[in-house]
């Protein structure tokens, strides 16, 4: 079953800026081209964390959707940060950028729909509590997704 939220942050793993001991974080360029290398990564982690291949599948296709999301709506030259946080028998992904976007990502769109079929919850909002830049105010839009291990039965 898949739960979707846009409430607002849930918050998961370690506070904004630590890192726990098995996270990992990157950050890059909001670009498309740059999505190849974020699926990698989720792989990886997900490979690392003993996860069966159909859920490695799942959570690559739902990370590139979710940052694919995130990149759409960044603002020019802005960096798109993405943390994967392993936690019992889950993978959560916590995706951020820059935007000047006066909404949350819509929860209705086809590509949400993708995302939250993929994914176990999945959950977007807009902190419009953000800095100014040269073309605006600027605030930062979230995704938030969890995969978790199937269970054998």
């Amino acid at each position: 079953m898949t739960e979707t939220e846009s409430t607002g942050p849930r918050h998961t793993g370690a506070q904004p800026g630590e890192l726990g001991e098995d996270d990992v974080e990157v950050r890059l360029g909001a670009n498309l081209t740059h999505l190849p290398i974020v699926r990698s990564i989720a792989a990886n982690v997900a490979v690392r964390a003993d996860f069966d291949l159909d859920a490695i599948a799942d959570l690559r296709l739902a990370v590139d959707e979710a940052c694919s999301t995130l990149i759409t709506r960044a603002v020019a030259g802005s960096t798109m940060t993405c943390r994967f946080v392993i936690d019992d028998g889950e993978l959560r992904f916590h995706g951020t950028v820059a935007s000047a976007e006066q909404e949350a990502p819509s929860t209705a769109s086809f590509g949400w729909k993708v995302l939250t079929t993929l994914a176990d919850t999945a959950n977007t909002w807009l902190d419009s509590e953000g800095r100014d830049g040269a073309d605006g105010p600027h605030g930062q839009v979230h995704v938030e997704l969890t995969k978790r291990k199937p269970t054998l039965t």
